[in-house]
C-alpha cells in the first residue's frame, strides 16, 4: 500500500479522538508496523513506512504524515 492509498484507507479516521489503540487500528488498515503517536518520541532516520498520527490539541486526528 503506498502513501496515497495509506491516506484513503484512514481518511475516515480524521476527526475522531486520538487514543493508542488506534495505532494497533492503523497497522491492521496498512500492514504497517512503525505507527507514531502524538507526542511520542521518534528516530529521524527516514523509513518509508512510518505513519505519524497529526493530532490537535484537543487530541483529535488532523490528519498523516510519512517519514
Amino acid at each position: 500500500m503506498n502513501n496515497e492509498e495509506v491516506l484513503q484507507a484512514l481518511a475516515h479516521l480524521i476527526g475522531t479522538p486520538y487514543e493508542p489503540s488506534v495505532k494497533a487500528t492503523i497497522t491492521e488498515i496498512t500492514g504497517r508496523a512503525r505507527v507514531v503517536g502524538p507526542k511520542e518520541i521518534s528516530t529521524k532516520e527516514y523509513d518509508i513506512d512510518r505513519i505519524h498520527i497529526n493530532a490537535d490539541a484537543n487530541s483529535l486526528i488532523q490528519g498523516f504524515s510519512f517519514n
